[in-house]
């Protein structure tokens, strides 16, 4: 129920994925059956692992293994169409060193940092175009890009970008950068402050991304423009707050992922915290997280088609 529903009171259980909870039920009733000989123990050990594989976020990669993870350069095209490359990556303020190399090795078209100043956002862009490019910042963000940037739209209230690029043939993409709240990691479940403090830090990032949407609808041709929504969510992949996004908008690695998606902690990475959305005007064809040193994210690279480019 809890993973079903997702309800915010018990956004403190589902804080840690399915499989963490899934992989503790498969030990106590493999335990039990090596030591008790119960065969009921089997069988909740098949019921555990089924629970995970239907239920878990990263099973859905099973899906995508017959696609192709986009590769290192310049992006290659896909069944002869061209592709745009978009990359996401939490920089933590240059805390880890300068990601910028990593960056250029995939030589994306559109990039999103968040935990940046700004003279790291003109570091990254130099770097990646050589002046040639075209950035923005706003309060800790950054959007990068090789095209030409017409229009830029400010939130006062939360860390989001909202920029318009134009492409070399002409076509305006909308491109939304979003770092949504930190998310709560007390895990004293039990005491009631706990579940609390899960259960409003959910409401805050539902609200923040909300109000992200609302201003998009307000400012553009939401949904009719081709948009890019990516960044550091701060929550699962499968947080109710990303449903947000269902109507309008396909999650790149969902649609086209291949390996491990996770990107947080860049160590040992248990949650996706970071991703990159596209509206349906936009087919997803590659798409993986690639490990950098420097950063305690993993980054995020997707290539996109849109018609007609």
């Amino acid at each position: 129920f809890a993973f079903a529903r997702q309800p915010d009171r018990l956004a403190a259980f589902t804080v840690m994925p399915i499989w963490v909870w899934g992989g503790i039920g498969s030990l106590l009733s493999s335990v039990a059956y090596y030591f008790l000989r119960a065969k009921l123990s089997l069988v909740l050990t098949g019921v555990w692992a089924v629970t995970i594989f239907s239920g878990a976020d990263e099973s859905s990669v099973l899906w995508n293994l017959a696609k192709d993870p986009p590769i290192s350069g310049h992006a290659q095209p896909h069944s002869g169409l061209p592709v745009i490359r978009v990359a996401t990556l939490n920089c933590g303020f240059f805390h880890y060193g300068n990601p910028s190399l990593d960056l250029a090795l995939w030589d994306p078209d559109i990039v999103l940092v968040q935990e940046v100043w700004p003279n790291d956002v003109k570091t990254i862009a130099d770097r990646l175009y050589g002046g040639r490019g075209d950035y923005r910042y706003h309060k800790n963000n950054g959007i990068i890009t090789r095209w030409k940037i017409k229009r830029e739209v400010r939130n006062p209230m939360f860390r989001e970008q909202q920029l318009t690029v134009v492409d070399p043939d002409g076509r305006e993409i909308e491109v939304v950068n979003v770092h949504l709240a930190t998310a709560a990691t007390n895990l004293e479940l039990w005491k009631p402050s706990a579940w609390k403090e899960h259960r409003d830090n959910r409401q805050t990032r539902r609200q923040e991304l909300s109000l992200s949407l609302q201003l998009l609808e307000q400012t553009s041709p939401f949904p009719h423009i081709p948009t890019i929504l990516g960044g550091d969510f701060n929550s699962a992949a499968s947080d109710p707050v990303r449903s947000l996004l269902m109507r309008d908008f396909n999650d790149s690695f969902s649609t086209a992922g291949r390996g491990w998606g996770n990107t947080f902690q860049r160590r040992v990475p248990v949650l996706r915290l970071d991703s990159i959305y596209a509206t349906r005007q936009f087919t997803p064809v590659r798409c993986r997280a690639v490990t950098t040193r420097k950063s305690d994210h993993r980054m995020v690279i997707s290539d996109l088609i849109l018609p007609g480019s």
